[in-house]
């Protein structure tokens, strides 16, 4: 279980309303798309993170986590599961809070040391399914 339903309500309601969405483009058939505009529609300021820096849903995109020049609250990770760790190891590096890997992001040693470092961390979650859910 990489999830507790009192980090999944903390990470949606009080952590900040600023996500990164890494894997983040105008590609309207992956899910990253679907899922920031779910995001947008419940309040959350999305920050596309793509090599290509494209603008998505009206928001500036970036070609990394780095080149953001305003604070992030938490990073959303749709990239292959060998690629997230190094994800989850920049969005440590850059202040964020917390860090949620999508479903079928999977990677048990940047889970430890993300948790280890004291940030909240969802894996294997959607946060687009999760925050109807709240209520």
């Amino acid at each position: 279980m990489y999830a507790d339903a009192e980090t999944i309500r903390r990470i949606l309601t009080s952590t900040g309303d600023t996500w990164a969405v890494v894997g983040l483009s105008n590609n309207q058939s992956r899910a990253a798309y679907g899922v920031a505009d779910v995001l947008q529609r419940y309040g959350k300021r999305i920050v596309p993170v793509h090599p290509k820096a494209e603008t998505v849903h009206g928001e500036q995109g970036y070609a990394t986590l780095a080149d953001i020049p305003f604070d992030v609250d938490v990073v959303d990770v749709f990239v292959n599961s060998g690629l997230a760790g190094p994800v989850a190891d920049e969005a440590a590096a850059i202040g964020a809070k917390a860090i949620w890997f999508q479903l079928g992001v999977i990677d048990e040693d940047a889970y430890e040391r993300t948790r280890a470092s004291g940030l909240d961390m969802v894996m294997d979650r959607c946060p687009a399914i999760e925050i109807p859910r709240l209520g």
